[in-house]
């Protein structure tokens, strides 16, 4: 009896303390209100826990052992695992993508040149759409609406560095080829990534359906692309949550800019350090890409590709930075990790597709396109926002549940995540009351500037 009462007084206590260690979480990421609202929390259920507990003191433990069961019989039913995900794959992409048909790609067209006209008497129906970003400002451009110099001048500066790569994409074999044991390979270069700061990493055979069909940028536009690489390496960088909450003003167009550029040292070293063995490697960064990073990422096992069309990894959701080495360097690839309970999350969130400022992400759900069934977001609308604000935008990101940091409560609740398709219901809503259905910015840091609107103020937080 006396261990029963133990417990019950343990389980009414365990309310309020994790609402207070949920605020201590919440606080140390920034996210203010999710902090006050779990002090809330607290200070509601202490009291509450110490009435019961009082009760039991003098014996009508009733209330208590109504709670406890209450408490004990919910995390029971959420342990329990429930509900297949609906959402099925349908086979593979049957085509591959014409980069030329791509934003970044388009973004570089000069209007009246015979590259420009030639592509668009190809594709009439995206010289209108094309016509209207074009008046706007444009991405870092001053003009744009969250122009602010400083995070626009150090997001330039990153691209550039991004720029002064691209000498290292693709160099010949270094000497002989030196025969390296494929799974002492792999553990090196996975092993190696991450020392040099990757998140993830993973390997895969190199399918057709990963290579863009036609090169849309640099000085090889226009022509056939074909990688006889067979192993492809994808890693991940990530994004600072701190400054992705500041989505869509400057210091997110600095960390998107900035992680550009890290993902693509690791991928340039990687691929320098195979060709120094006198093996055939090739790498894809930000502006120099020949394969679909996220597709290759994803048949690496390194995540899923969600509503918004990036890659959402188990850790850190959407808040990642791709590239990826092709090489003839024999490795072990990795098998397919598919995890259709995020895809089913993504289903029933829409929490991006609510809060796009531009409403480029189809809210419904996936369909079947290109031989897969998945979402597609609207590239010229998204695109379209980027170039009146003048940054990649990020909003998506910042509001994602999958994006919070990767910490033991976020841990604990995409462990439950994958088990129960209540567990994800349940979390959505959690989400949306903790953290508001459309969160708004992350406190700035100290030395992040802070753009003024044009009455003086500065943006909400």
């Amino acid at each position: 009896m006396f261990l029963l009462l133990l417990l019950m007084i343990l389980t009414v206590s365990m309310l309020p303390v994790s609402a207070l260690v949920a605020a201590g979480f919440s606080r140390a990421e920034g996210e203010r209100t999710a902090a006050r609202r779990c002090l809330g929390a607290a200070a509601v259920l202490t009291p509450s826990a110490g009435v019961l507990i009082a009760l039991a003191a003098v014996h009508v433990i009733w209330p208590l052992a109504l709670i406890t069961a209450a408490v004990w019989l919910a995390v029971l039913v959420l342990l329990v695992p429930t509900g297949k995900p609906r959402i099925s794959w349908q086979g593979e992409p049957v085509s591959r993508i014409d980069e030329r048909t791509v934003m970044f790609a388009r973004a570089e067209l000069v209007p009246g040149s015979d590259r420009a006209e030639g592509y668009y008497r190809d594709h009439p129906e995206h010289r209108e759409p094309d016509d209207q970003w074009r008046k706007l400002a444009g991405l870092m451009s001053s003009r744009a609406g969250k122009f602010e110099p400083l995070s626009f001048a150090a997001a330039e500066a990153s691209f550039t560095a991004v720029e002064q790569l691209a000498s290292l994409v693709e160099r010949p074999p270094v000497g002989p080829r030196r025969e390296i044991d494929p799974a002492k390979a792999t553990a090196f270069c996975k092993g190696w990534a991450r020392k040099l700061g990757a998140v993830s990493c993973g390997v895969t055979r190199l399918e057709p359906v990963h290579i863009y069909a036609v090169k849309g940028r640099g000085p090889r536009y226009g022509e056939s692309i074909t990688l006889e690489h067979p192993f492809a390496i994808a890693v991940t960088v990530e994004m600072d949550h701190r400054q992705l909450g500041c989505a869509p003003e400057g210091p997110t167009l600095m960390e998107s800019a900035e992680q550009y550029m890290n993902a693509g040292a690791i991928a340039v070293q990687m691929a320098e350090a195979i060709r120094n063995l006198g093996w055939k490697a090739e790498a894809h960064i930000d502006a120099n890409y020949k394969v679909v990073c996220p597709l290759v990422a994803r048949d690496a096992g390194l995540g899923e590709i969600g509503r918004m069309g990036l890659l959402m990894t188990p850790t850190l959701g959407p808040r990642v930075r791709l590239a990826v080495v092709t090489t003839d360097l024999p490795l072990e690839t990795d098998p397919p990790r598919r995890d259709e309970t995020m895809l089913d999350f993504c289903r029933i969130c829409r929490k991006c597709a609510d809060c796009c400022p531009a409403g480029a992400i189809p809210a419904g759900d996936p369909e079947p396109i290109a031989g897969v069934r998945r979402w597609r977001i609207d590239q010229e609308v998204c695109y379209t926002y980027w170039c009146a604000v003048g940054t990649d935008c990020g909003r998506c990101i910042r509001v994602c549940p999958f994006a919070h940091p990767d910490n033991l409560m976020h841990r604990i609740v995409r462990w439950w995540l994958r088990r129960s398709s209540l567990m994800r219901r349940l979390a959505l809503r959690l989400d949306d009351l903790l953290y508001g259905r459309n969160p708004g910015l992350l406190p700035y840091r100290p030395w992040l500037p802070r753009r003024r609107r044009v009455d003086g103020t500065a943006p909400d937080r």
